[in-house]
């Protein structure tokens, strides 16, 4: 492979990763996985993190590679993604924004091991980590490339390697949440956890009105 394609490697890479981390903002959802799983020791949390980031992992790729054949497959525009994933998003984050602060103690009772299970992929993976936002940006990203043989490689390369690289940053961001909330202590904690919540019900209106607006450019007139 030569010096232009590696540089081009490199410069995809970038593109992506970016694109993709600064969606997903993990740093900002650390605070959100923090809040609801409070009841978890340091190494539940761990083990949940690390599933977080193996479907984080798989839902990148899969969205990479079949995310465009799947949406055509159910006829799923991108816009209406946008707009119910972004519904989602904003739910959650509005129910986040309402909830009342809760000890630690009081929650174990309420909530199982099955519950930690299914919420390592609903809400934590999807949507909260890889939503429609991330999900949406990945199709777009490979979308736009070449369907020749050589970029088509280039392209599954960079898409496997933007992928694992995202899962591995999130993994050990969400890993360490109990240590930012330490840093923070509990009353800062309590601040940037309402702050991400309430940054994720804007994030969740964004992504609606982009798909609005995509979905108004498409009407005849409106375009």
């Amino acid at each position: 492979m030569g010096i232009l394609s590696l540089s081009n490697l490199v410069a995809e890479f970038l593109l992506a990763f970016s694109a993709l981390l600064s969606i997903i903002n993990p740093f900002g959802m650390a605070f959100v996985l923090f809040d609801r799983t409070r009841f978890l020791t340091v190494e539940e949390r761990r083990k949940l993190s690390r599933q977080v980031a193996i479907n984080s992992l798989i839902v990148l790729l899969v969205t990479f590679f079949l995310g465009t054949a799947i949406l055509g497959f159910f006829g799923i525009s991108l816009q209406a993604l946008r707009l119910a994933g972004g519904f989602v998003v904003a739910f959650s984050g509005w129910t986040m924004l309402n909830a009342p602060t809760q000890p630690a103690e009081k929650r174990i009772e309420s909530v199982s091991t099955g519950d930690v299970t299914q919420m390592a992929f609903f809400p934590l993976t999807i949507p909260l980590t890889t939503g429609p936002g991330s999900i949406a940006t990945a199709i777009a990203l490979n979308a736009s490339r070449s369907r020749e043989w050589r970029d088509a490689i280039e392209s599954a390369v960079v898409s496997v390697t933007v992928s694992v690289a995202v899962a591995i940053v999130v993994y050990v961001v969400y890993s360490r949440a109990e240590l930012l909330a330490r840093v923070l202590g509990p009353e800062g904690t309590n601040v940037v956890t309402r702050l991400s919540a309430f940054l994720l019900l804007c994030i969740g209106v964004q992504i609606m009105m982009t798909g609005i607006s995509e979905y108004l450019t498409t009407l005849p007139g409106l375009g």
